[in-house]
């Protein structure tokens, strides 16, 4: 079932997320929907907090199949990458934000298995901002500056 997004301004994006505690049902029925809801609305990453649940779940998807984390925490975190954030939740804006290059994150499966995922490049970006939201952090806090529509129409010439 796909979930409404909560927009900013609501102040349940503000909040940090408690852990989930239950591998139950609910907690499946809530990584499908917002699994659905992810790609109903073209993104690559939905946290809990974007559709009203304060706890610890994230799924993402960069092109390489659905990964969904429970209870998520960035264990290591290497090198530096530069580039443009959107977000489900902040709709029409992006900004030029600092990720780390490299990340490894330790979570829980949806049966409460514990695993580790190494990331890098968009999928370290897309942890990073994730997980950011569990901690009530959204990009625009982070960003190091807007990116206007001209900026985005140059880097769309110059890739094209």
């Amino acid at each position: 079932m796909e979930r409404k997004i909560i927009k900013v301004g609501d102040e349940g994006l503000r909040k940090v997320c408690k852990p989930m505690q239950k591998y139950d049902l609910r907690l499946w029925l809530l990584l499908r929907d917002m699994a659905e809801t992810m790609y109903k609305a073209d993104g690559v990453g939905l946290a809990a907090p974007q559709v009203g649940i304060l706890r610890r779940v994230v799924v993402i998807d960069v092109g390489d199949g659905l990964i969904e984390l429970v209870n998520p925490e960035i264990i290591s975190a290497e090198g530096e990458q530069g580039g443009p954030e959107g977000c489900l939740s902040v709709p029409g804006k992006r900004g030029f934000v600092y990720r780390p290059e490299k990340v490894t994150v330790r979570a829980r499966d949806r049966h409460g298995k514990s695993f580790e995922l190494t990331g890098e490049g968009l999928l370290a970006r897309c942890l990073c901002h994730e997980i950011d939201h569990l901690d009530g952090v959204l990009y625009t806090d982070k960003m190091d500056h807007e990116i206007t529509e001209e900026e985005e129409e140059k880097e769309a010439e110059e890739q094209g």
